[in-house]
């Protein structure tokens, strides 16, 4: 399986193998170029290879090449032919060239050797073809219908992945067919991480790497539309990938039905590790779907206080502002400057879609008032916080609900206030969370699915 920045082969690829920039008229002839000399991987397969005298020496099994290292492109570091009954590797060394549908050898005499992976090595057929790839630029999973290699230099490399419809059409028919590419859909394989079954033959720094390096370009709810259309064993692959940030991020986006199949299919230690890492709102809903059992294994796993933290959520009845709400705060004192609570906000950067406002609280900790984040970005650094509350006063008080409140209730008030989000206080005005405007339409409309907003801290 592969992670794939989908650029096209016959533009961007040619520029890139040359190693400069090119201009419209030079890129098409090289395209050309390209096109003329690709070579399937899927017609290669059952094809002669032949001694440098024209007589065949054996038919081809597979292709090997070298995934990881320093090229781009993979070179192909030798076949695996069958001879009679036995199969045997020819290095590339011996090879001449790799034409459509057959191999050429520089000698009449053949060593042939058995066959043993070297790192870094995968069988391109076997290891690659036909296995799931996720085309990060169409945000979509897919399979690779066949492979492309081309001449470089004295060698030939892989660099491209077909994954037309076409293609596996013309695999099945004639020969004359098979051996013909049909590059309509061709993803561009300098951008390909690989991380499946065939990427453990890498050195595990470079997959890490490699691999990272693709999937962190991609959002978090293009992660969760991906993990939602992977196999059970892909799934779990692609989450062994990521950070446990970054996969928590695209577990908030997954809609919930998908969310609560992979944490169950997931090993308890990883996913109560995922949960842990999950904004807290998002947490309680994720464990509320789980079965009571299921749902105490990954808290038993997790650091005694979050799980402490997720037990109180889920305590409050789902439908309710408790039930929605996120315990992440983020908490002022009047005394303070504009400029410290500023600082305040820019530590908690990590959670910014967790926050749009600043709760201000006494000595004893009862709520006096609440800061938008665009009055404190306005704000003068020497500024007091107590300024900023008496100046906000006039326009009513900080608008709250209790835990118990009905989440169409708290919607009329969000609605009424013209707010992003609203308080959840104690009966003695002490804040115990927050909810948000996504929280309560995710909430009110699940059947639009999962909706998030862009907060106002970057």
């Amino acid at each position: 399986m592969f992670i794939v920045a989908a650029t096209t082969l016959f533009m961007s690829a040619t520029a890139r193998l040359r190693g400069r920039t090119v201009d419209a008229e030079r890129r098409s002839t090289a395209s050309r170029a390209v096109r003329t000399s690709l070579v399937s991987l899927a017609g290669l397969i059952g094809g002669p290879v032949a001694n440098q005298a024209g007589q065949e020496v054996g038919r081809i099994v597979d292709v090997v090449a070298r995934l990881y290292g320093p090229e781009p492109y993979p070179p192909v570091t030798g076949l695996i032919i069958r001879i009679g009954r036995r199969r045997a590797f020819i290095a590339a060394d011996a090879i001449d060239r790799v034409l459509s549908g057959q191999a050429r050898l520089r000698t009449a005499r053949v060593d042939l050797r058995d066959f043993t992976r070297r790192p870094g090595e995968v069988l391109l057929a076997r290891d690659v073809m036909d296995h799931q790839l996720v085309d990060i630029d169409g945000i979509q999973v897919t399979r690779a219908a066949d492979l492309y290699l081309a001449p470089l230099a004295d060698r030939t490399v892989l660099v491209g992945v077909d994954v037309s419809l076409s293609t596996l059409l013309r695999r099945i028919g004639p020969r004359r067919w098979q051996i013909r590419p049909t590059p309509e859909r061709v993803l561009d394989w300098q951008s390909v991480a690989p991380f499946g079954e065939q990427a453990m033959h890498g050195p595990a720094e470079v997959r890490l790497r490699a691999s990272r390096s693709a999937l962190h370009r991609m959002r978090p709810a293009d992660l969760a539309d991906i993990l939602e259309d992977l196999g059970r064993h892909e799934r779990q692959q692609l989450l062994d990938w990521l950070e446990p940030e970054h996969a928590a991020d695209a577990l908030e986006e997954m809609e919930p039905a998908e969310l609560e199949n992979l944490l169950r299919e997931a090993p308890p230690e990883h996913a109560a590790r995922l949960v842990d890492e999950m904004e807290p709102d998002e947490a309680a809903d994720a464990l509320r779907d789980l079965l009571p059992g299921e749902r105490e294994t990954l808290l038993a796993r997790m650091p005694a206080p979050e799980a402490a933290e997720l037990r109180t959520l889920l305590t409050h009845r789902e439908g309710t502002a408790g039930g929605a709400m996120t315990t992440l705060l983020v908490t002022a004192r009047p005394s303070q400057t504009i400029a410290d609570v500023r600082a305040e906000l820019a530590a908690q950067a990590e959670h910014r879609t967790e926050v749009d406002a600043v709760a201000v609280l006494d000595d004893d900790d009862r709520l006096i008032g609440d800061i938008p984040l665009f009055d404190l970005a306005v704000a003068e650094d020497t500024a007091v916080v107590a300024d900023l509350v008496a100046w906000l006063a006039q326009f009513g008080p900080p608008v709250t609900v209790r835990p118990d409140t009905r989440l169409a209730e708290a919607a009329d008030h969000l609605v009424a206030a013209r707010a992003t989000s609203l308080l959840v206080v104690d009966q003695d005005a002490h804040p115990l969370g927050r909810i948000l405007a996504d929280d309560i339409l995710d909430a009110l409309l699940p059947e639009r699915g999962r909706l998030h907003f862009r907060r106002l801290l970057k």
